[in-house]
């Protein structure tokens, strides 16, 4: 249910046809029904855009025709007598039944009714006559107002003149690329409202600081979604009986793809869960081919990227079955990460003689021997899984969180460059791998309150670590 609360601000976007103004609209407001096409004239009426937070709206964004005719517009304001109050509503009144008048008066009627406003224009091409008498209209009408620059190139030559001439007509200026703003730059335009009109700043710090703690929660509850994930996954386990003339290595192909499919579908709910939080509903990750996320979760390549080869996977298979004192898994497509174990019986030897090739295609079983009736998947004994699903967590988390809602190239997604080869954990510090370790031991074991300490750690560790993603520009 939306409350609506009659002190919200609105600020109408706009500006000439096809500069940007719904992608703007759509990056501010975080909703990508916005319609957004490179088709001038698509926006023919006003919609509204609320932000909502918790269900409360805080602040209104107005999408707005384009100019169709300013001159005539200016005109008209130029040569009106009567009170400046009444100007607005006034043209509206003489023009309504004019086809070729409906975008302008359209596009100020929400000035007419109070509406702050935030103009765009696109900053790669040069500065108009035009443009120059939209700023006048603009001007003529007192209402509180910025200029956007929505510019790709913010190195253009034509800035200057764009800047210069805005500085006679507006109280505030930015660039603002509606394609890539960051939460950051968002906040900063925020900012930037609070002193186009002493009115103005109480109610927009009201809104910034909705926002931020909007922000904080939805880090919070990544963090939770995240680690929920990992538990659920690395808890993961599931048995079969062995009598006597069972095809064990049938058996043991069946369970284990049981639990990666599991993990598989875990992981994919998780990240779904967190498309969500951030109010993507059209945005569909489709990475390019190099990128890891892109790649199967128990693809060789994720492991090779993500910095476990073939040599570490080995060692790490061997001393985590000796630690856990289950012996060596069967590594059964080459990555079990300690899914198998025998219940009540003796896995004979812990020698671990794969060639690498046959260790990640999983072509290859040596030292496994079953004594008993009953086999066993999960749960994982190799901490290497936790920092394969971490490290593809926080990746995916990046994309969602800085991707613009008035962005539309989705097949346009950052490249495998953008993605360092090595694993966001890698770098982490001796003292962080040891929460991650703490919380992967602590799963193996009954103690619940340890349990639940550990995962209340790592959450906290996160929420630290998807701020600094959060905040990339």
């Amino acid at each position: 249910m939306m409350i609506h609360c009659a002190s919200v601000p609105d600020f109408a976007i706009v500006g000439h046809p096809n500069e940007g103004k719904s992608s703007v609209v759509s990056t501010l407001s975080e909703d990508d029904s916005v319609r957004v096409s490179p088709v001038p004239g698509e926006t023919t009426e006003c919609r509204a855009f609320p932000v909502l937070i918790d269900g409360r709206e805080v602040i209104r964004f107005i999408d707005t025709p384009g100019f169709q005719n300013p001159r005539k517009t200016l005109a008209w304001m130029r040569a009106w007598q009567g009170d400046d109050r009444e100007m607005l509503t006034e043209f509206i009144h003489a023009h309504r039944d004019d086809p070729a008048m409906h975008d302008d008066c359209a596009l100020l009627a929400p000035q007419a009714a109070g509406a702050g406003i935030i103009f765009v224009v696109d900053g790669s091409r040069p500065l108009r006559n035009m443009d120059k008498a939209e700023m006048e209209i603009l001007r003529l009408t007192g209402r509180p107002r910025m200029a956007i620059i929505n510019c790709k190139d913010e190195t253009s030559s034509f800035l200057a003149d764009w800047q210069n001439e805005f500085r006679k007509h507006f109280n505030s200026i930015r660039l603002f690329n509606a394609n890539k703003a960051t939460y950051s730059q968002r906040i900063a335009l925020l900012q930037s409202l609070k002193a186009i009109d002493q009115d103005l700043e109480g109610v927009i710090e009201t809104v910034i600081q909705a926002f931020s703690a909007d922000w904080e929660s939805r880090r919070e509850q990544s963090a939770a979604l995240i680690v929920a994930m990992l538990a659920e996954s690395l808890r993961y386990k599931a048995s079969a009986s062995c009598p006597t003339g069972t095809d064990e290595e049938r058996l043991k192909a069946d369970l284990h793809h049981a639990c990666t499919e599991f993990v598989v579908r875990r992981e994919r709910v998780a990240h779904q869960q967190i498309r969500r939080l951030f109010k993507h509903n059209l945005f569909n990750l489709q990475l390019s081919e190099q990128s890891i996320l892109q790649e199967d979760l128990f693809a060789a390549k994720t492991w090779d990227f993500l910095g476990l080869n073939a040599e570490d996977l080995i060692l790490a298979a061997a001393l985590s079955g000796a630690a856990a004192g289950v012996g060596i898994d069967a590594l059964t497509a080459g990555t079990s990460f300690g899914f198998f174990a025998a219940v009540g019986g003796a896995i004979g030897a812990l020698g671990a003689a794969w060639k690498g090739r046959d260790i990640l295609s999983g072509r290859k079983l040596l030292g496994v021997k079953l004594d008993k009736q009953q086999m066993q998947v999960g749960p994982v004994t190799n901490i290497q899984l936790l920092y394969i699903l971490l490290d593809r967590a926080l990746l995916y988390f990046r994309h969602v969180a800085n991707w613009a809602h008035g962005r539309r190239d989705y097949t346009a997604t950052p490249s495998a460059a953008t993605e360092e080869k090595i694993g966001c954990t890698a770098t982490w510090s001796v003292e962080e791998r040891n929460i991650c370790e703490r919380f992967f031991r602590a799963l193996h074991k009954e103690d619940v309150a340890t349990q639940e300490q550990t995962e209340s750690v790592l959450a906290e560790l996160l929420k630290e670590k998807l701020k600094e993603l959060a905040e990339i520009d």
